[in-house]
């Protein structure tokens, strides 16, 4: 299976989306050899942060829901949306990338191809967690997404808006969707935290985007120098550390959404 939906706790307004950690490859027209790929895979792959959501999860006192892609983005990137992707079309990084992190060509222009790429692998990613946010929203009332990512200490080429800061831990915001106090008791999680920078936004499923005011959605980018050694080595300590924090979020999202019934 391309993604793992791993149930949580009924009742539990939480979804913790992670995108980007596999390393795994399906037949998609690559034309690199090993070790280009493996230093495409280095550079661009979330490394272990579906370890630390897991150990999050197990962590939480209600355990959240999961949404983990088990293909690497250099298949299909799930959170590209086609449509609102411009900037990223433009450096070959849409949905089916035709560029790497540093420029580089990882597969010819095919449509066709990518027409078949998208109905096997973005399309039902899509549909599994815009089905998941329902399922959630029907029990819990809200739907709280956390887009669970990592980014490399020193900016890659790739990067459209890399001249910022790169705090330890940058908080990726979307307008409409991100509230107030979703994005208090993350700062409260993750004292001195950035805001939106380098990278800003947060995924909620197209059907929920600017019109369901219960979906609400916050990314946690995590600098790697943080829990591994750099570009794709082993996981160090703080991987351990950076999973009770995000424990400790999830933890606090029932207590606010109590506080929302109650006109708190």
């Amino acid at each position: 299976m391309a993604f793992e939906v791993i149930p949580g706790d009924a009742g539990s307004p939480v979804i913790l989306h992670v995108p980007h950690a596999s390393r795994a490859l399906a037949e998609s027209g690559l034309i690199l050899d090993s070790a280009a790929l493996g230093a495409e895979l280095d550079h661009l792959t979330d490394a272990y942060t579906d370890v630390i959501a897991s150990r999050a999860a197990a962590a939480a006192v209600r355990r959240p829901w999961m949404l983990v892609n088990r293909l690497s983005r250099l298949v299909v990137d799930p959170e590209r949306f086609p449509d609102e992707t411009e900037e990223m079309l433009a450096v070959g990084m849409g949905p089916v990338y035709t560029h790497g992190y540093a420029g580089r060509r990882l597969r010819e222009a095919d449509p066709a191809r990518d027409a078949v790429l998208m109905k096997e692998h973005f399309f039902p990613y899509a549909e599994a967690m815009s089905t998941l946010v329902d399922s959630v929203l029907a029990g819990a009332g809200r739907a709280v997404i956390l887009d669970v990512h990592s980014y490399p200490t020193a900016a890659l080429p790739y990067e459209l808006h890399g001249d910022g800061p790169r705090p330890p831990i940058c908080l990726g915001t979307l307008a409409g969707h991100t509230p107030d106090w979703l994005l208090s008791a993350a700062r409260a999680a993750f004292p001195g935290a950035g805001l939106d920078s380098p990278f800003a936004g947060a995924y909620v499923p197209l059907k929920h985007l600017g019109v369901t005011a219960e979906v609400s959605a916050l990314m946690i980018e995590i600098r790697r120098d943080q829990y591994m050694l750099e570009p794709g080595g082993e996981p160090t300590d703080g991987l351990d550390r950076l999973a009770e924090a995000i424990a400790g979020l999830v933890d606090a999202v029932p207590v606010w959404v109590g506080a929302l019934r109650r006109g708190g």
